[in-house]
């Protein structure tokens, strides 16, 4: 067996469900915020607490290609 954490679906589910609640792209969800954006934050520094995690967490996946694991979440948020 792994050692490895596992992740948490939840956080994923988070992803397509909060607003980003400022700035630029306030009221857009975490999951549609362009890459830019993202790395801008990547350079300057994720805000603190949960947005600050789920931020990184969001920019990891874009850039990691991992997007697909939010398509099933996406449907059914519909």
């Amino acid at each position: 067996m792994s050692d490895l954490p596992q992740p948490n679906p939840a956080i994923l589910v988070e992803l397509v469900n909060v607003k980003m609640p400022f700035g630029k792209y306030k009221d857009t969800v975490l999951c549609n915020l362009p890459v830019s954006y993202l790395e801008w934050f990547r350079r300057e520094g994720f805000p603190p607490g949960k947005l600050g995690m789920q931020l990184a967490t969001i920019y990891e996946i874009k850039i990691n290609g991992l997007e697909y694991l939010l398509q099933p979440l996406r449907r059914n948020r519909r």
